[in-house]
């Protein structure tokens, strides 16, 4: 997948799922999975949903942006109820995420793995337009980076949901954080959440292995 550099975008636009600068853009569709249910960190999770089917959204459309200092990237996918607070113990919020490997041997479907982590800029449709920076080295290691470094917005409309997660590229040494450099290849991958079929935590729709991203060099200068 490309990510498209655009001089004259700025963070207000880029951040906003509904803005013109998003409009015409590439897109690529990608096929989502259910999380295995034998993967599952516990065994009351295995067991509740051994025989339900996890991972109600089965593709998502993905487009990104880059200004030579923030990237974002705009995830939309047919949603047909607007979740966005937590009900009795079968609904939660939607919410979606992109996942990164910091290290270059980290496993997508695992979430990486002991020393090798793997970076998650998440969006929760009941926290406005708040993201979490997240590092993980394995399923249920989760771990909080930061909540202002990501920015999220995000907006359901006609049984259609679109969020835009972005990040400055470079973010000094932060340990667990993922870095972009404009004509360099990186790697991405998605996971949705969708509140109305129970799902959270590891009970997701993902891409399952990562995809290939290439991030458009800046006029006049190649990736190194």
């Amino acid at each position: 997948m490309r990510v498209q550099y655009d001089p004259k975008a700025d963070a207000a636009s880029l951040l906003d799922p509904g803005s013109k600068i998003w409009s015409g853009r590439r897109r690529e569709v990608l096929r989502l999975m259910g999380a295995p249910a034998g993967l599952q960190p516990t065994g009351a999770i295995r067991a509740a949903w051994a025989d339900r089917k996890i991972g109600a959204i089965s593709s998502v459309s993905v487009s990104a942006l880059h200004d030579g200092e923030v990237i974002a990237f705009r995830l939309e996918w047919e949603d047909p109820s607007d979740d966005a607070s937590i009900g009795d113990n079968d609904t939660f919020p939607d919410a979606a995420a992109l996942a990164f490997p910091v290290h270059e041997q980290a496993p997508m479907i695992l979430m990486g793995a002991p020393g090798m982590p793997v970076n998650a800029w998440y969006w929760r449709a009941d926290e406005a337009d708040q993201g979490r920076h997240v590092t993980a080295e394995g399923l249920g290691t989760s771990r909080l980076l930061d909540e202002s470094l990501v920015k999220a917005r995000g907006q359901w409309q006609g049984g259609r949901r679109a969020v835009v997660l972005s990040r400055s590229m470079q973010i000094g040494d932060v340990p667990g954080a993922a870095q972009f450099v404009p004509g360099k290849p990186s790697r991405f991958g998605v996971a949705i959440w969708e509140g109305s079929h129970g799902e959270r935590a590891g009970i997701k729709a993902f891409s399952k292995d990562w995809r290939e991203l290439t991030i458009d060099a800046l006029p006049g200068k190649g990736g190194n």
